[in-house]
């Protein structure tokens, strides 16, 4: 019997590269590696025994509830929490406002599947989140970069690239931005939410770094704003500030688009891991996730002043970096003529790594530029790794 030939890959699926920052952490896996380059909590600071006494509680509670099907829109109690805490912090947020998600990434895929069709156009910030950018491809639209600087995203150039590409939503992270650190000033968060109005996009402000500040005041989310009230979805995270494996996000939204991100949840997973969901809002009732937050804090801090104490004496003399007001990240340019994705691999023989810049740019990039994470490693590990580092650049040969 002759055998036909089988259907190709969607053309959209194939078009969309593996994440470089998933690549390098598949070859980086080695424990002996001082990686600065996956965006990872620190495992040790996972409060283990509150996550823990949740499930139990849950479990010898509410087992016939915690491990049946669920609504699509997110179990109430953990709906009710994340509303309290977002007004809390100065966005008043009902629980009918919100959807659970499998986190925040599917947040945006849900969001970018009900928004876009194939051929429209996405503003994006250059550089920016790498992950946003495989989302929006996946769903056939035309992403167009808007240039930034040391403040984040330029208003100027976005009025002008808004007035010429009539895009249907700008995606931005505005405070402590993957992969720069970068923190959009209050005034030029105004002015994106002008712009929103004036050009008739809608803004997704992905938040998933916002809590982790160690330095300054916080800024008000755009969607806080008059200006971009109707127009703004936020996208939040537990990944961050409890912990990652529990996949657990949240999209807030106004009423028709929230109501239209549920139905395409339901053709997704129908809705996240209930019993997750239940542990999670029994954690945030039992214990002070504040309190944890601000042990975390305080360790991230430290970190972060560890890695830049050590950059001068780590990296090629005319290298600048900047120094985050919180998040993760720190993003580093190298000096004109170094191309840190070709450096990369000498790096990785020295037992260190970073994520090169090159991949987070939707337009041109600039080869010179990398991005080194801070939170994975102790402040000793992080000395040792730029000692590495150092070697690396340097051209010393690595020890077998």
């Amino acid at each position: 019997m002759t055998r036909a030939a089988l259907p190709p890959i969607a053309a959209r699926a194939a078009s969309v590269g593996s994440s470089p920052v998933r690549d390098i952490l598949a070859l980086t896996a080695r424990p002996e590696v001082v990686s600065f380059a996956g965006g990872l909590p620190a495992p040790e600071l996972f409060d283990a025994e509150g996550i823990r006494a949740a499930y139990d509680r849950v479990l010898a509670e509410a087992p016939a509830r915690a491990l049946q099907y669920s609504t699509t829109e997110g179990d109430p109690q953990l709906r009710a929490a994340v509303a309290a805490r977002l007004s809390g912090r100065g966005l008043p947020t009902d629980a009918g406002d919100l959807l659970v998600t499998t986190g925040s990434q599917q947040a945006l895929t849900l969001v970018a599947h009900t928004l876009l069709e194939p051929g429209d156009t996405v503003l994006v910030e250059d550089p920016g989140y790498l992950a946003s950018l495989q989302c929006f491809a996946a769903a056939g639209a035309r992403v167009v970069p808007v240039p930034t600087d040391d403040d984040g995203l330029e208003p100027a150039a976005l009025e002008e690239i808004a007035a010429r590409e009539r895009p249907k939503l700008l995606y931005l992270v505005p405070t402590f931005q993957n992969p720069t650190g970068r923190t959009l000033p209050a005034a030029r968060r105004r002015a994106v939410a002008e712009a929103a109005a004036r050009h008739g996009f809608r803004i997704v402000e992905d938040d998933p770094y916002g809590e982790l500040r160690y330095d300054g005041e916080p800024v008000p989310w755009i969607a806080a704003l008059p200006e971009a009230s109707d127009r703004t979805v936020l996208l939040g995270s537990f990944s961050k500030i409890m912990a990652p494996g529990l996949r657990l996000g949240f999209l807030r939204a106004p009423a028709g688009l929230l109501r239209a991100c549920a139905v395409a949840k339901q053709s997704a997973d129908l809705h996240t891991s209930t019993v997750d969901q239940a542990a999670a809002a029994r954690y945030l009732r039992d214990r002070d996730l504040d309190a944890h937050v601000a042990r975390v804090r305080t360790a991230y801090r430290e970190r972060r002043d560890a890695l830049l104490d050590g950059l001068p004496d780590a990296l090629p003399p005319g290298s600048r970096w900047n120094r985050p007001e919180g998040g993760m990240f720190v993003w580093v340019r190298l000096p004109d003529g170094h191309d840190a994705a070709r450096l990369l691999p000498t790096a990785v023989a020295h037992d260190v790594a970073y994520v090169p810049g090159a991949p987070f740019y939707a337009g041109e990039p600039d080869p010179a530029t990398l991005r080194m994470s801070f939170t994975a490693h102790p402040p000793e590990e992080i000395r040792e790794g730029l000692r590495r580092l150092a070697k690396a650049l340097s051209g010393t040969p690595a020890e077998n």
